[in-house]
């Protein structure tokens, strides 16, 4: 029995606000995942959009979330975590409810740029909150475990999402929009019931204007920085499967193993992989290992071109492998630097600020990548290795910029490094 607690303590995040904050994540992954993976066909056939009209909207709501993290972010910092928080997963459920009811392409609009504006306010506030609530000392392990349940809810999501298109119908695609309305509203109602956060130093004062945090050079480098090596996930999701039924002789079902190989290294490895991130050299150390895992899986991915067979399949998982390692190590970097190094006060405006510096990262990435992967034949991967081995390389300088930037701990002004 001892044996059995004791391998449940490596799933089990900690008794309390740590189980807690697991189990929300998995909740809103679940309604959130089923939207995810059938949203494009529920448009398509249930609200009857043409194929460009779902693009410019998506489009749309991109911009929007690139846009709105910042405002939203020193929203979040005004409000207080939770209630940022809740307000925005009630207004999520909200549009997600009105999606049955967009029956033309501007209300689709509407809906579609609500529900991101939406997202992204809970997306602050989720952060703000959970850097005030969860001690310093434990708070990367806290987040590696709602990540790893997040994965967790996400493929519960993902499977209702099959069953529900399975149906071919119209109650089918309700379904989807259904779960996602149900599971954010049951979302904002457990956030509510979570403790209290204390207030953050400074949060009496009066505050500066958001865009302020621009100033900030050296944590806009590390923006950039994280916006660059984020773009890994675009690598492996979007640009990989295209070159692997383009340029190898994969099938085609191999491509849902190697998704399914990622989901589970990172619901079993997530907590592992944040070990020794709680301090700012521990994360610079992960910082720097996620960019050159990266870096190794481009050339790994342009081999698989040259190779037959099942070893395709075998080298096409290695680069997953990598990619997965690449997501572990920059995320738990990433949440030790944007908790601990934002004055408490703009914590918010902070990460709202990198997100839109990553938002921009996503915009010009994506293409630049695929023309570099696929219209050269191979030889492209040389070049994205390369952007990753220079982020690599730029890890530690960066860091130690951000570090020796003084910044004013009631987060009234910010004081860019000399």
């Amino acid at each position: 029995m001892e044996a059995l607690w004791g391998k449940l303590g490596k799933v089990l995040p900690p008794p309390g606000l740590p189980r807690a904050l697991a189990a929300q994540s998995a909740l809103y992954a679940v309604g959130n995942g089923a939207f995810l993976t059938g949203s494009v066909v529920f448009f398509s056939l249930y609200v009857g959009l043409r194929p460009i009209q779902i693009g410019i909207g998506l489009s749309v709501a991109g911009f929007v979330g690139l846009a709105g993290s910042l405002p939203f972010g020193h929203l979040a910092d005004r409000l207080g975590g939770r209630r940022a928080w809740v307000a925005g997963a009630v207004a999520e459920a909200v549009a997600f409810a009105c999606y049955p009811l967009a029956d033309g392409f501007v209300l689709f609009l509407l809906v579609i740029s609500a529900q991101t504006a939406a997202e992204t306010l809970a997306n602050a506030g989720r952060v703000v909150y959970t850097a005030a609530v969860v001690p310093k000392e434990g708070r990367v392990r806290v987040m590696a475990f709602a990540r790893a349940y997040l994965n967790v809810g996400f493929t519960v999501g993902s499977g209702i999402a099959a069953a529900a298109l399975a149906l071919d119908s119209r109650p089918g695609l309700l379904v989807l929009v259904l779960t996602a309305a149900t599971g954010t509203a049951l979302n904002a109602f457990f956030v509510s019931r979570m403790p209290h956060a204390e207030a953050a130093p400074g949060s009496g004062e009066t505050r500066p204007s958001p865009w302020g945090v621009l100033r900030d050079r050296s944590f806009t480098a590390l923006a950039v920085l994280f916006g660059v090596l984020w773009l890994h996930s675009t690598i492996w999701a979007e640009i990989m499967p295209l070159w692997a039924i383009t340029m190898t002789d994969a099938p085609k079902p191999v491509l849902g193993a190697l998704v399914a190989l990622n989901t589970v290294l990172a619901v079993l490895l997530q907590v592992r992989a944040s070990r020794g991130a709680d301090t700012l050299p521990g994360a610079t150390r992960l910082l720097r290992r996620s960019a050159i895992a990266a870096a190794v899986a481009c050339p790994i991915v342009a081999l698989s071109g040259r190779t037959d067979g099942w070893v395709t399949v075998a080298v096409l998982a290695v680069a997953v492998v990598l990619f997965t390692g690449t997501e572990l190590w920059v995320s738990s970097a990433q949440w030790y630097l944007h908790t601990e190094i934002p004055p408490p006060g703009q914590r918010g405006a902070y990460v709202g600020m990198s997100r839109s510096v990553g938002g921009l990262a996503k915009m010009a990435g994506p293409a630049g990548f695929t023309i570099l992967a696929i219209e050269t034949g191979g030889w492209g991967w040389w070049v994205i290795a390369g952007v990753f081995a220079l982020c690599g390389a730029a890890c530690l300088p960066v860091v130690r910029w951000v570090e020796r930037t003084p910044r004013n701990t009631a987060g009234t002004a910010v004081q860019p490094s000399s």
